[in-house]
């Protein structure tokens, strides 16, 4: 096996150290690409150490070595990739030694075109403890039990009941079906949430199967800094980018001819969930009346899941 691992680089001057010796500890990882990011602490300068520090250590940047996000620069890294499968890690994240154990058996099936397994969470102060423990405690994020890869796309659009989640972190990808089956990559326009709506399209087009699912095969690293952690914990209002979101997704399946009517309905509802509850105060309630008698399945998930029921309290 030849893996590249790519690790987007912003502002985490404090942990890419980390992330890239976790990285290291692999013979099958034959580059680690650093993909900096127009830090605006000194990260750009730790990577440049790294990759003089170790030969299988690369460093890139964009073009005009400015801010474009993470999905730009995992873009980035994967158009710089040469081995045969790729993986990703965020830079204040890191892998486990078990973190390939279960590729290294079922990519020696040619059907396999990615493999998920299950993340930690690491605190890197008491703060950070005490600020998002409520959020992700000490639980795996995690897909609950094994899935055929038939079942995953929809299992990650919520219909399949208790499904769960794998990350980004945890999925290794044959090259070549990326190549051949994903266009566009990562949609750079979506600042939030593109690593789910690209784990979405994935899922569609790729044979994913599950790997360790048990146990963490890598470590989410949370620390008070962490914007994706802000957002998910509800100090950055999270409403608007799940809009933008789902409406790509549901732009998207409205674009995929063979996609099923009923996940086309259910992307439809989502995206329309979110809207209600992204809507102003007066607008919003409209909004539920109509659909409390024409469909109310668009405003189930939008009352359950986005905090809509504080606002009834």
């Amino acid at each position: 096996m030849k893996i590249s691992v790519i690790i987007p680089v912003y502002n985490a001057a404090k942990y890419v150290a980390q992330a890239v010796t976790s990285v290291l500890q692999f013979e099958e990882v034959s580059e680690i690409i650093l993909v900096e990011d127009g830090s605006p602490d000194h990260a750009l300068c730790v990577c440049r150490e790294l990759a003089q520090k170790y030969e299988r250590v690369q460093l890139v940047q964009h073009p005009d070595k400015g801010n474009h996000g993470a999905g730009a620069s995992r873009n980035l890294g994967i158009s710089k990739a040469t081995g045969d499968y790729v993986a990703f890690l965020d830079a204040d994240d890191y892998f486990l030694p078990n973190r390939f154990d279960a590729e290294r058996e079922l990519f020696k099936n040619e059907e396999v075109e990615g493999v998920y397994g299950a993340l930690g969470v690491h605190y890197y102060s008491e703060k950070a403890r005490e600020q998002y423990f409520s959020l992700f405690g000490d639980r795996l994020t995690t897909v609950y039990k094994n899935h055929p890869p038939k079942d995953v796309f929809r299992g990650q659009l919520g219909m399949l009941g208790s499904f769960g989640l794998f990350s980004i972190d945890t999925l290794t990808i044959r090259k070549a079906a990326l190549d051949q089956k994903i266009s566009p990559l990562m949609k750079t326009h979506l600042r939030l949430h593109q690593d789910t709506e690209f784990l979405f399209r994935l899922s569609y087009y790729i044979k994913l199967y599950p790997g360790i699912l048990n146990k963490a095969v890598a470590v989410r690293g949370v620390h008070e800094s962490n914007r994706i952690t802000q957002v998910d914990s509800g100090k950055i209002k999270p409403a608007r980018s799940k809009v933008l979101l789902w409406q790509e997704v549901q732009k998207w399946a409205e674009s995929e001819q063979k996609m099923p009517t009923d996940i086309r309905l259910h992307i439809k509802r989502m995206h329309r969930s979110f809207e209600i509850a992204n809507a102003p105060f007066l607008k919003k309630w409209l909004l539920i009346i109509k659909y409390l008698f024409t469909d109310f399945r668009s405003i189930r998930s939008g009352l359950y899941n986005i905090n809509f029921r504080k606002e009834l309290l």
